[in-house]
C-alpha cells in the first residue's frame, strides 16, 4: 500500500479514515466530489451506467457495486466481445479481463472460471468467488455458482472484481466477484431475434424484447442452444430465459423482479489421461469399449451395479450425462429514505436440481437455497469531508438432499446400487460496512469490514456391499465458522489522466457440506475437519490515459492464504476430494490497455502472470501398509497457469457506404501447469487464434430497425490443445514406499478435456 501522504492530507481526515465506525455514518455528499476510479475496461466499454436492474430517477444512490472506489474491477462491455461475435459461452467474453482464466466443465457451456487462480483446480461448480445477476446473487449459500445458466447474448456488461472481496461480498469471494448486467427495457427499446449456427451441429436461436411504459420497463431474453460436439458422446441441448422487469410508482420507490429459468441437458465424454490425450486427444472411436480405437477411455462398472466383477465401458455405453434444472425467482425494494439516502431489501430464492450419471456413480438431489439483503447507502459530509457509507445485513441457507449411486453397465444411464444419502442444512448470517471518504480533492479513502457466521449441520450415511452383506457407516457435522474481513484502500488521483491505488483487502471461505464428506480415497465419508479458507491481499496499481484514446492498467498483487481449499482428483471414477493446505502465496501482475491509435482502428489487451506456491505443506500417501510424509514447500500449486494472455487489434469503417463493416484478430494464450502437488507431470499450454468478419447497419425504411451480420473461424491454425485439467493426487508404490513418478500419473484417467478445433460460427440478428 502507498506511503501515507504529507502536506496534501488534511490532518483531520488521517483520524477519519481509521474509524471503522464511520463506514454507518449518515448523509450524503455531492456525487462529484467522490473520486470514483474505475479500471480500465478492456473490452472497450465503460463500466459506468444506470444502476443494476433499475431505471433509476436522477440522482438516487447507486449500487455500492456501480462503481466502487479502491476496488480492482474490469468492466467487459458488449463490442468485440457479444454484440458482433457468436459467443457461445460467457468463458470467451471473461477471457477480456485481465486475471481472468478460463477451463471447460461438464457441459459445452459449463465453464470453469479463476480470477487469480482461485478457482483454478475446479472441474466444474465455480467457487472462491461470489456471482450476481443485476444486483441479485446467483451464488448459492454454500458457495457453488454454475455458469449453465449465462447465456453471454443476454449481458450488456460484466464487471470482474479482482482480489479479496469478503468486505464487500461477504463469504467466499476470497478471490473476487463477477456482477452480470442484462440489458435494460429502455436499452432493447423494441425486439430482436438472432440466429448462430456452425461448425459440430452448433445452433442458438434467441430472443430479446424490452422497453419502458410509464412506470413499468421490461426485459426478457430467452434461448435455446444445441451442440452434437467435436468429442464423441458431447452433444447438448439447453434452454434459458431471463427475466428482468421494474415498477417504479413514485421517484421514491422502484420494485424490482428478476426471474431466471434453465434447462441441461448434456452427454459427457470421457475425461482421459495425459497419456490417452497424447493419442486421441478427441476420444474418437470410442462408442464400444471391446472394438475401442487407440487411446479411448473406459471406466470399470460393476457388473451387477453393487460389488464384485466389474466390466469396461466408454462414455457411450455408459451414457455419461447430466439433466440438470436452475431456478431463480427474487425481488427487491429500493426506498429513498431522503435525497441523500436509500435502502433496499431484497429477497431470492435459487434451486439447483440435478439428475448426473456420470463415470462410476450417479449423484441426484435438490439444492435449494434462499437469500436474503437489507442495505442502506448514504451520502453525508464528516467532519468537513464528503463520506459515501454503506452498511448491510444478509442471511442466506441451504438445504442440500443429494443421493449418490454406483452406475450400472449398459441400457442407458442405469442406477446401481446406492452408495450414500446425505442431508445437510448451511445457513450464513453476517454484515457488512464500508465508507468512502474524500480525503482532499486528490486523494480518497476507503475503509471497510465483514462479520459473518457459518453453520452446517447434517449426516451422510455410506453403504458398502460384498457378498457377505451390506454395511453401514455414518458420518456427522456440526460446525460453525465465525469470520471477520476487514479491508483498507486508498486512491490520489493527481490529474483526470492519472490515478494510483493501493489497497489491503481479507476474505474467507468456509467449507461446504458436500465437500466434509468425501474422503482424501475419493469415496463418501468422513471428512469433517476441514477449516475455513482465509487470505489477506496487498494491492498496488495505476491507471494512466496519456492521450484521450489510449488507457493502461497495471496491477500487482501478494495474498497469503491460510487453510487454501485444494481440490483433487485420486484416480479414474473416484469422487474429487478437498483439503486444507496449511499456508500458501499467490502473487503476480495483471495489465490491461486499450488504444484507438487511428480512425476505426482499436487494440486491447488483456493479461495475468500468477506465481503461486505452497509456503507449508506436508502431504501424507499411503498404499498398501506403507505410509510416507512429503513436504510441498516451494512447490507451485496445482492447475495455475503462470501466464495468460489476450490480445485483439480489429478495424470498424466509421463513415461511408461500407459504415459498419469491420473485423478483428484475436490470439489467446495460456501457459502450462503442473498438475500434482509434487510438481512432476506438466498439461501443456497453448495459444489459439480467432478472426472475426462482421457487418452492423441501420435499416432505412425497412420493417426491422437494425441488421447485424458476422463469422468468426475460432482456432483459426487448428491447435490441439488442453481446455480442462484437473489436478491430479500423487501416490506411492505399496512395494517399496517411494512416490510414483511422472509416467504413473501421465496414466491416471479422469483428468483431461481436449479444446475444440478449427470451428466455424456464423449469425445474423435483427432488430425492430
Amino acid at each position: 500500500m502507498p506511503p501515507l501522504p504529507g502536506s496534501g492530507l488534511r490532518p483531520r481526515a488521517l483520524a477519519l479514515l481509521l474509524t471503522p465506525l464511520l463506514a454507518l455514518a449518515p448523509g450524503a455528499a455531492p456525487a462529484q466530489e467522490t473520486i470514483a476510479l474505475d479500471e480500465i475496461s478492456v473490452a472497450g466499454a465503460s463500466p459506468a451506467g444506470p444502476a443494476f436492474g433499475v431505471a433509476a430517477p436522477p440522482g438516487s444512490a447507486p449500487s455500492v457495486i456501480e462503481r466502487p472506489v479502491g476496488e480492482i474491477v474490469t468492466g467487459i462491455g458488449r463490442q468485440d466481445v457479444i454484440a458482433n461475435r457468436p459467443a457461445t459461452s460467457v468463458g470467451q467474453v471473461l477471457v477480456n479481463s485481465p486475471g481472468v482464466s478460463v477451463r471447460q466443465g461438464n457441459g459445452p457451456r459449463d465453464v470453469v472460471v479463476s480470477i487469480r487462480g482461485n478457482n483454478a483446480r475446479s472441474t466444474g461448480v465455480i467457487k472462491n468467488m461470489v456471482v450476481l445477476e443485476d444486483g441479485f446473487v446467483v451464488t448459492q449459500a454454500d458457495g457453488a455458482s454454475r455458469f449453465d445458466l449465462t447465456d453471454p447474448r443476454a449481458y450488456s456488461r460484466i464487471d470482474v472484481f479482482r482480489g479479496p472481496q469478503s468486505p464487500l461480498f461477504g463469504n467466499y469471494a476470497t478471490g473476487g466477484a463477477i456482477a452480470f448486467r442484462t440489458r435494460t427495457g429502455r436499452e432493447i427499446g423494441g425486439y430482436e431475434i438472432g440466429t448462430d449456427a456452425g461448425s459440430f451441429g452448433y445452433l442458438n436461436h434467441y430472443f430479446t424484447v424490452g422497453g419502458v411504459s410509464g412506470p413499468y420497463e421490461v426485459s426478457l431474453f430467452a434461448s435455446d442452444f444445441r451442440l452434437n460436439g467435436f468429442q464423441d458422446h458431447a452433444s447438448a441441448n439447453t434452454q434459458t430465459v431471463n427475466l428482468l422487469a421494474s415498477y417504479t410508482p413514485t421517484p421514491d420507490n422502484r420494485f424490482t423482479l428478476k426471474v431466471i429459468n434453465n434447462l441441461v441437458d448434456v452427454d459427457l465424454p470421457a475425461r482421459s489421461s495425459l497419456a490417452q490425450y497424447r493419442i486421441n486427444p478427441y476420444q474418437r472411436g470410442c462408442a464400444s469399449a471391446a472394438t475401442a480405437a487407440v487411446g479411448c477411455t473406459t471406466f470399470n462398472l460393476f457388473r451387477n451395479g453393487a460389488f464384485g466383477a466389474t466390466v469396461p465401458v466408454t462414455a457411450d455405453e455408459g451414457a455419461f450425462g447430466r439433466n440438470d434444472r436452475r431456478t431463480l425467482i427474487a425481488g427487491r425494494w429500493e426506498h429513498d429514505i431522503d435525497a441523500n439516502t436509500t435502502w433496499r431489501t431484497q429477497v431470492g430464492f435459487d434451486e439447483r436440481n440435478f439428475d448426473q450419471p456420470f463415470y462410476t456413480t450417479s449423484s441426484r438431489g435438490s439444492y435449494p437455497s434462499y437469500n436474503v439483503l437489507s442495505d442502506i447507502t448514504h451520502r453525508t459530509q464528516a467532519f468537513g469531508l464528503p463520506v459515501v457509507g454503506y452498511a448491510a445485513l444478509s442471511y442466506s441457507a441451504i438445504d442440500n438432499h443429494i443421493a449418490l449411486y454406483n452406475r450400472a453397465p449398459y441400457g442407458g444411464p442405469r442406477l446401481g446400487a446406492l452408495v450414500s444419502n446425505q442431508e445437510a442444512l448451511q445457513s450464513n448470517l453476517g454484515g457488512r460496512a464500508r465508507a468512502e471518504i474524500a480525503l482532499s480533492e486528490q486523494w480518497t479513502g476507503v475503509v471497510g469490514v465483514s462479520a459473518e457466521n457459518t453453520w452446517l449441520t447434517g449426516r451422510t450415511l455410506t453403504y458398502g456391499y460384498s457378498a457377505g452383506g451390506t454395511s453401514q457407516a455414518l458420518a456427522r457435522i456440526d460446525r460453525s465458522f465465525l469470520n471477520v474481513a476487514p479491508e483498507l484502500a486508498l486512491v490520489y488521483r493527481p490529474d483526470d489522466s492519472l490515478a494510483f491505488r493501493g489497497r489491503v483487502a481479507t476474505g474467507y471461505a468456509t467449507p461446504a457440506a458436500n465437500v466434509l464428506f468425501v474422503t482424501p480415497a475419493g469415496v463418501p465419508g468422513n471428512n469433517t475437519d476441514l477449516r475455513t479458507q482465509t487470505n489477506l491481499g496487498f494491492d498496488l496499481g495505476a491507471d494512466w490515459s496519456p492521450l484521450p484514446d489510449l488507457r493502461l492498467s497495471l496491477t500487482g498483487f501478494y495474498e497469503f492464504f491460510r487453510n487454501e481449499f485444494v481440490t483433487q482428483s485420486p484416480g479414474a471414477g473416484l469422487l474429487s476430494y478437498t483439503f486444507n493446505a496449511p499456508a500458501s502465496e499467490h502473487r503476480g501482475i495483471e495489465a490491461g490497455a486499450e488504444w484507438a491509435f487511428s480512425p476505426g482502428w482499436r487494440a486491447f489487451a488483456a493479461y495475468g502472470l500468477n506465481d503461486q506456491f505452497y509456503t507449508r505443506y506436508v502431504e501424507q500417501l499411503s498404499a498398501g501398509s506403507l505410509t510416507a510424509r512429503f513436504d510441498r514447500a516451494g512447490r507451485l500449486i496445482p492447475g495455475v497457469p503462470a501466464h495468460q494472455l489476450l490480445a485483439r487489434i480489429g478495424y470498424d469503417q466509421p463513415t461511408g457506404p461500407f459504415k459498419g463493416l469491420g473485423a478483428f484478430v484475436e490470439a489467446v494464450y495460456q501457459d502450462g501447469f503442473f498438475l500434482d502437488n509434487a510438481n512432476l507431470l506438466r498439461a501443456p499450454g497453448y495459444a489459439i487464434l480467432n478472426a472475426n468478419i462482421h457487418y452492423d447497419t441501420d435499416l432505412v425504411g425497412a420493417y426491422a430497425k437494425r441488421l447485424s451480420l458476422y463469422v468468426e473461424v475460432r482456432n483459426l491454425l487448428n491447435a490441439t490443445y488442453i481446455a480442462s485439467a484437473q489436478p491430479l493426487a500423487n501416490s506411492i508404490s505399496a512395494v517399496t514406499g517411494l512416490q510414483n513418478g511422472a509416467g504413473v500419473l501421465a496414466t491416471t484417467t479422469g483428468s483431461i478435456f481436449a479444446g475444440a478445433p478449427r470451428s466455424v460460427v456464423g449469425g445474423m440478428k435483427l432488430a425492430f
